[in-house]
């Protein structure tokens, strides 16, 4: 075996292109030429002496060796980060870079500010903040914390259930003032609806009522979005009637552009999730700002134990 191929960096080149799967993805990423890329991937593969991955055109992936290769480069690269954030810790305020993943509509409308107010604290903390409804893959992007609604399934994440985000049926003024207020469920399919199209099942509305009883309406309208703040808009403007998250709302609720329909009768609450990559949950600045959100998102509106 010849050591002198077995460097930090070309472990760090490694892991990323065995998470990525792509040459130039991993390239881009660590501001490096492809070229160096394949280096310290040939270079790393002589000095193990066995081939770590399998390359395609389009696709790389891992051998039988490389997986477990990959696993112990993982632990490697953990320790070592650790350890310099304990020495650095020992003498410095914690900093660097965490990557956070949040649900789009929920980031422009809370988590943004949120972090200002993070950042303000730990000014020596950058946050790499990336908006997006996709359940994402988080090793695989290198995110380190994701804020996420809606049921999980991802069971190898760091998990803290944060609440419940409670939603309630809105309409502009101007928009029930012409076109009047249902009075029962079964009346919204024939109102125009604001359809979330990256929700699943968005084509009906369910609805429990106070005594636990439940129905499900089909809805439907001429707008569909793909975003909560576009939703926001439209509700404003009088495009529509529609279900919708109490932080999404809360002032246009206040300030009376919108108003809550069928108060009766409310939308079933959506689980509120912070994951966190186990590897990255001791590193002091992740810690730091998990903590932080763990207890600021349990203060926005709508937001309650589940």
């Amino acid at each position: 075996m010849d050591n002198a191929g077995l460097s930090l960096d070309r472990m760090r080149t490694f892991v990323r292109v065995a998470e990525r799967g792509n040459l130039s993805l991993v390239a881009r990423e660590l501001g490096v030429g492809q070229s160096t890329v394949t280096r310290h991937l040939n270079e790393l593969e002589d000095a193990v002496g066995v081939s770590l991955l399998s390359r395609t055109t389009r696709r790389v992936t891992l051998t039988d060796e490389g997986s477990r290769y990959y696993t112990n480069c993982r632990q490697i690269l953990r320790l070592v980060e650790q350890a310099a954030e304990e020495v650095r810790n020992a003498r410095q305020a914690p900093a660097g870079t965490v990557r956070l993943s949040c649900t789009a509509a929920l980031g422009v409308m809370h988590i943004t500010r949120l972090i200002f107010e993070f950042q303000d604290k730990h000014p020596d903390i950058k946050v790499d903040l990336n908006l997006t409804d996709e359940r994402i893959d988080l090793v695989r992007e290198g995110v380190d914390i994701a804020l996420r609604l809606g049921p999980l399934t991802d069971s190898s994440m760091k998990l803290h259930a944060l609440g419940e985000s409670h939603r309630l049926l809105v309409g502009a003024p101007n928009y029930l003032s012409v076109h009047g207020r249902p009075e029962h469920p079964t009346d919204l399919s024939r109102f125009e609806t604001v359809v979330m199209s990256n929700v699943a099942g968005s084509d009906q509305i369910i609805l429990f009522s106070d005594d636990g009883t439940s129905l499900m309406i089909p809805v439907g309208g001429k707008l569909r979005v793909d975003h909560g703040v576009a939703a926001r808009q439209a509700f404003a403007a009088g495009r529509g009637i529609g279900p919708a998250h109490l932080w999404l709302v809360h002032d246009l609720l206040d300030d009376g552009q919108l108003e809550i329909v069928l108060g009766d009768y409310r939308p079933p609450p959506v689980p509120v999730s912070l994951l966190i990559v186990p590897e990255r949950a001791a590193i002091a600045r992740v810690r730091l700002l998990a903590d932080f959100l763990v207890a600021k998102v349990s203060e926005l509106p709508g937001i309650r134990p589940s």
